[in-house]
């Protein structure tokens, strides 16, 4: 059971870096820093945006739940 709980949060934790890389391949490196002069703050998620937004929320909860059985059922 430990062998396939430890698995199962490699994968979720690789998943859930590429989607938040993914992400954030959008802004570019100028908004790493700040530089980012395109407007406002307030940006509508659309497409293909907001499905990375809601896996990357699925993720990160599933992320969570594995953490907390893993300390619970190994610890």
């Amino acid at each position: 059971m430990e062998v396939y709980l430890n698995l199962a949060m490699v994968i979720v934790s690789i998943t859930l870096i590429v989607v938040i890389i993914l992400q954030s391949r959008g802004a570019g490196l100028g908004g790493l820093g700040g530089g980012d002069f395109g407007g406002g703050g307030y940006q509508t998620r659309r497409g293909i945006e907001r499905l990375l937004f809601n896996v990357t929320i699925g993720l990160s909860f599933a992320f969570f739940i594995l953490a907390i059985a893993n300390v619970i059922l190994v610890g």
